[in-house]
């Protein structure tokens, strides 16, 4: 400490300069500075965008096709009970080609023939053109208790 004080004991005295032509620089401008430098704004974004891997739309078989459409077909028969269900599928990426498939257990509220689409409890809607796998999932009971 004592190093310090003797190397600047000529000037430590003395006021800290104020410019007469130019204001003082506010604390956040002063700050701003020393901001890392981001030449291409978004660019990190960008490149994480493209690394985020998609899966692409396999095409069903024609035997997968219709076992699809027995399944459908049997649940449009029966349409007064409420059937749980297990779907799998495709659902798109809304920024990039390709999508991902998913899986979700749910409840069948109707089924839209002409939209051609499934309607679940929950109000989510699924594009019969999407489905690849379709189970119907029977309740269990506990009587063997």
């Amino acid at each position: 400490m004592e190093k310090i004080q003797t190397k600047y004991s000529d000037i430590i005295k003395y006021d800290h300069p104020v410019s007469k032509k130019h204001p003082q620089m506010s604390l956040q401008d002063r700050a701003a500075q020393f901001a890392p430098f981001a030449a291409l704004r978004g660019h990190h974004e960008a490149m994480k965008e493209t690394a985020r891997l998609t899966q692409s739309k396999k095409e069903l078989s024609e035997e997968e096709k219709e076992k699809l459409d027995r399944i459908l077909a049997e649940l449009i028969r029966s349409s007064k009970e409420k059937h749980r269900v297990s779907i799998t599928y495709f659902e798109k990426d809304l920024r990039k080609e390709g999508g991902h498939y998913r899986t979700i257990l749910g409840q069948i509220k109707t089924i839209d023939e002409i939209g051609r689409r499934l309607v679940l409890e929950n109000k989510m809607c699924i594009a019969i053109q999407d489905i690849c796998e379709l189970k119907s999932i029977e309740e269990q009971s506990d009587t063997g208790k």
